[in-house]
């Protein structure tokens, strides 16, 4: 996806997250020019990919003068101490994108004016590889030209998602923003099980890992419903099939699964609130 800026794009937060979507921006075409990066101590390998592309790094922030959007990507808990040193690029009302989880849109609107413009998303660790997947919603103020400028730059690390209201943001949080972690111990389960039934450990964490991201890759690039290609491995009577008796029995995953993500969803609004 071609990222082209009209103004200055300033990312305030030049981490893990901040450094994998400019990286995906840089990529996709956008002027490293137009792009400012605000970052105390920015990791290595992002501070190369700054230096390399001739992006501006920690200038004069009251010097920006035609700040088109705001990305925050700096950590829940640094944001009191962060937003009030980037509030004056307000006065450009300039489309604020937030990928910090747990703050709310009317905490943006609070530093930077009921007025203006605020994306709040969600996305997820895979965005590092190209691989995430990012649900957005807009308060009131968000234009049609702002919505898809934010797709844009979304984009560029992975797929991307509109919920309805800013409510489902929590929800969305609990099933794809902490998701991969419930991938990752589903791993170290299946490779514990393994071990169980006599694998060398190296073995059962090896075969664990190429079956979770092999079954995952080919979810992506065939495009067939999971319960299809669940079914399509399943053969009547056979291995498979006396496994899922065990996993799909009436109390086993489906309803763990529930409380899981029930309770991460009440965690995201507590931490919102």
């Amino acid at each position: 996806m071609m990222v082209k800026l009209a103004g200055t794009l300033v990312l305030v937060g030049a981490g893990k997250m901040g450094g994998a979507m400019l990286e995906g921006w840089l990529r996709g075409g956008a002027d490293p020019a137009r792009i400012v990066a605000l970052d105390p101590r920015p990791p290595a390998e992002v501070l190369a990919l700054i230096e390399r592309h001739g992006v501006r790094l920690n200038p004069d922030v009251t010097a920006i003068r035609d700040a088109e959007v705001v990305v925050i990507a700096v950590k829940p808990q640094l944001m009191e101490e962060v937003l009030p040193g980037v509030v004056s690029l307000g006065a450009s009302k300039p489309l604020v994108l937030s990928v910090a989880a747990g703050k709310t849109i009317a905490s943006f609107e609070r530093h930077f004016g009921a007025a203006a413009a605020v994306v709040r998303t969600i996305p997820n660790t895979p965005a590092a590889v190209g691989r995430g997947i990012t649900a957005m919603a807009a308060n009131a103020n968000v234009s049609e030209a702002q919505l898809a400028l934010a797709r844009r730059l979304l984009e560029s690390v992975g797929e991307v998602v509109t919920v309805a209201n800013e409510g489902l943001i929590d929800a969305a949080t609990a099933v794809s923003g902490s998701g991969p972690a419930y991938v990752f111990y589903l791993t170290e389960c299946l490779a514990a099980a393994g071990e169980k039934v006599g694998l060398p450990k190296d073995l059962a964490m090896q075969l664990a890992r190429a079956t979770v991201s092999g079954a995952g890759e080919l979810m992506r690039q065939s495009g067939i419903e999971a319960a299809t290609l669940r079914q399509n491995v399943t053969s009547p009577k056979g291995t498979t099939h006396a496994a899922l008796e065990v996993l799909m029995a009436e109390d086993a995953m489906q309803p763990l699964f529930d409380r899981a993500i029930a309770a991460a969803t009440r965690r995201s609004r507590e931490l919102a609130s």
